[in-house]
């Protein structure tokens, strides 16, 4: 088929490699415009948009899709649409241009973890399990039918960046599988349990701050979800202390929270929460560089006895 496929950030380009290596034809990307970045701030291509140049696929990037961004699709003369983390939504025009119909990838099991931020959800709640949806585009946000669906077991250790790179290779897959049943016409649609659905929402940087009258394995989990993104972080002295890695010390028992407790060659610098104690791997002071626990220690010793998070 010819394909058309809408993406824009960087977990959605293993699936543009999938597509140019596959029996389809990729037609055309869609991406985001350029945005101003880095410290000159100079327009920045997206990273979707930069592979597709690579791969000398045409690019288009609308603000809006409207009459014109129709009639410069309509001239590709895609069958089908394939989208993963485009960031805009379609309208019924806008879809009727695919004979071949659209399709969407979610890194989650749907209807679980509809919206923006499926992946630190599921970190977040400390589910046993996620996985990957590719769905069929519906008016109303990730709740189309679904095309294809695989579970990934997660193990506790997964940050939102690791778990994003893991799913990101498995929707590639994926959409190149439903893609290749439409095409077969051997697709089987299934609809969704609407009842059953729960949603997330875009995650903001207030979202890092740590809470430590929370438990220790709760926090150890907003640790991971906020990995690389927005990431968390409390307040040392005068200062923000970004929390880059931690680990469950013990996941029950009474404490002060926040209070450092003492160091551990193991746990590293040890942290009493509402439950439990959490062991600070790495740590970051403002915008210093990253430390490992030794050496933050080594550096700052008057954190042994502080009080975390304090006013």
């Amino acid at each position: 088929m010819r394909v058309l496929f809408a993406g824009t950030p960087q977990i959605a380009v293993p699936a543009l490699d999938a597509l140019a290596g596959s029996s389809h034809d990729v037609v055309g990307v869609l991406s985001a415009p350029d945005r101003p970045g880095g410290r000159g701030r100079e327009l920045v291509a997206s990273p979707v948009k930069a592979r597709a140049t690579e791969l000398t696929v045409p690019v288009l990037q609308p603000e809006r899709l409207g009459a014109d961004a129709r009639r410069a699709v309509r001239e590709l003369r895609p069958d089908a649409l394939a989208c993963f983390a485009y960031g805009k939504i379609f309208g019924p025009k806008f879809l009727a241009l695919f004979c071949g119909g659209a399709l969407n990838v979610h890194p989650s099991l749907l209807p679980h973890y509809r919206g923006p931020a499926p992946i630190p959800a599921a970190i977040m709640n400390r589910d046993d399990r996620t996985g990957v949806t590719v769905q069929q585009i519906a008016a109303e946000m990730d709740a189309g039918d679904i095309v294809v669906q695989r579970a990934v077991p997660l193990d506790g250790s997964e940050t939102t960046e690791s778990l994003g790179e893991h799913l990101a290779s498995i929707g590639a897959a994926l959409l190149v599988e439903a893609l290749d049943r439409i095409q077969s016409g051997s697709a089987v649609y299934t609809p969704q349990n609407h009842r059953a659905a729960t949603y997330t929402r875009l995650l903001d940087k207030s979202d890092g701050q740590i809470d430590w009258t929370r438990s220790a394995p709760e926090i150890d989990a907003l640790v991971r979800a906020s990995i690389p993104w927005p990431k968390a972080y409390t307040s040392f002295a005068a200062d923000r202390l970004v929390v880059l890695e931690a680990r469950v010390v013990s996941s029950a028992g009474p404490g002060e929270p926040g209070r450092v407790r003492s160091v551990d060659t193991t746990g590293g610098i040890l942290v009493e929460t509402g439950n439990g104690v959490l062991g600070l791997q790495k740590l970051q002071v403002q915008s210093r560089k990253a430390l490992d626990w030794r050496s933050f220690v080594n550096g700052m010793p008057q954190i042994v006895g502080s009080l975390l998070g304090g006013s």
